[in-house]
């Protein structure tokens, strides 16, 4: 069916990002080479790339992308983050991708709105429930729509991203190891810290419980240590603490550290 009926060009449109990080923000650069014009939403404040627009609402960018494409994160908050009440304020005809997490978007919602024509096109490629293998069926109510691409968790799945992971994961193991650094831990409280010279790191996991770096404090007082720097961390269950101390310390210090009550682990780094 040779037919121009439904085609459109990409030049002049708009795309909305929501989530703009590293993801959303390389996307930002390359859809503008391709002539789009970039709106972007983030609940952080985040700097623009090249000459994207970032929009104060999320409802403000959905008023106005001709393609709406999802990049957060997988936090519980972000549950259903696109549901009826969002489609209803998309433009008709919107193109609508999540290339994200598969509970950010409400599955009937989006089904219903292929249905009456409110979106015109799907690409998605994560989904709530996922098969664990090839030999487990893929059941999803949005199989059958028209205008629809299901992809099966695979936007990351090239030989380049293969190997890009298998140096990260141990680099960031390492820096684990050899800082206490936990930046962008999907399980346990991200620390970002400070290159450490002439001084000691002490760091101490806890259950996440009232009043335990005011113990660990204590502690340190205690054992006479000055703290050149300390930084807290926590999330629903653990409390991540990285003290920095002067030079000289109580050998004894890293054992009192372990008699708080609710510590998990705790050790001196060097």
């Amino acid at each position: 069916d040779k037919s121009a009926q439904g085609s459109f060009e990409i030049r002049g449109k708009t795309l909305g990002i929501v989530g703009y990080g590293n993801i959303g923000a390389q996307l930002s650069v390359l859809a503008e080479s391709l002539g789009l014009k970039v709106l972007y939403y983030d609940i952080d404040e985040k700097l623009a790339l090249g000459n994207a627009t970032k929009c104060a609402t999320m409802k403000d960018l959905l008023n106005q992308a001709d393609v709406v494409t999802m990049h957060v994160d997988g936090r519980k908050e972000n549950q259903y983050l696109i549901g009826e009440q969002e489609f209803g304020q998309m433009k008709d005809s919107v193109i609508f991708i999540n290339l994200s997490r598969g509970h950010i978007v409400d599955i009937e919602a989006l089904k219903n709105n292929v249905k009456n024509g409110k979106v015109a096109g799907v690409a998605v490629d994560v989904f709530p429930d996922e098969p664990k293998s090839n030999d487990e069926e893929f059941i999803s109510a949005l199989r059958g729509l028209p205008n629809t691409i299901l992809s099966p968790h695979v936007g990351g799945s090239t030989i380049e991203a293969q190997e890009n992971i298998a140096e990260f994961v141990p680099k960031k193991i390492m820096d684990y190891i050899n800082t206490g650094s936990t930046s962008i831990s999907a399980n346990f409280p991200n620390l970002q810290l400070p290159k450490l010279e002439n001084a000691h790191r002490l760091i101490h996991i806890h259950e996440n419980m009232p009043g335990i770096l005011a113990r660990i404090n204590q502690v340190l007082a205690d054992h006479n240590i000055n703290i050149v720097g300390q930084y807290l961390k926590t999330n629903e269950t653990i409390g991540y603490v990285i003290t920095d101390i002067d030079k000289s310390y109580d050998g004894n210090i890293n054992k009192a550290l372990r008699n708080i009550n609710h510590t998990i682990r705790s050790r001196v780094l060097y």
